[in-house]
């Protein structure tokens, strides 16, 4: 690609970013569950103390993807590793090396961080995202089964915890 360019997000990209959460949310056939918004992304992206990172990735000062990380933590290494959130490329701009360069970027962040993993996650029907992150090397955790817990289900176990005597 010409010149490719990657850059820590700004507040003022607060709509670009919310653009691409639906671009890729469509491609991940959830649209519908994307409830976040311009105030949401500022006060977690931008607050006095953020927990999650965004890059933008651009290419001849055109916007073409993004990515959003945050830092875990490894209590059997005792470091913290770094976790992809989302990574997204506009379909015209695959297969171009925008995908590799954001993810090089976040590597040498783990690093620069000095991050004992890099970790993320794709749906299990994504083809040519778990084929390009093979050629990466990275490897897949199978072993592992991810939870989630929102909604109700959230809601009535944190009111047991309130239950609870101090």
């Amino acid at each position: 690609m010409s010149d490719l360019k990657i850059r820590p997000a700004t507040e003022q990209d607060i709509d670009l970013i919310l653009q691409f959460v639906r671009e890729l949310a469509i491609y991940e056939k959830a649209e519908h569950e994307v409830l976040a918004t311009p105030d949401h992304v500022r006060n977690t992206l931008f607050g006095a103390n953020p927990a999650v990172f965004g890059l933008i990735c651009e290419v001849d000062a055109k916007a073409i993807g993004f990515a959003v990380y945050f830092f875990n933590y490894s209590t059997w290494q005792g470091r913290h590793g770094l976790y992809l959130e989302d990574l997204y490329v506009t379909p015209d701009a695959r297969g171009h090396g925008a995908g590799k360069a954001l993810l090089q970027h976040l590597a040498q962040i783990a690093l620069d961080k000095d991050c004992g993993r890099f970790e993320w996650s794709v749906l299990d029907w994504n083809t040519p995202s778990i084929e390009f992150y093979d050629s990466l090397g990275a490897l897949p955790q199978n072993e592992w089964i991810r939870y989630r817990m929102t909604g109700d289900a959230l809601q009535g176990l944190a009111a047991g915890a309130q239950k609870m005597p101090a």
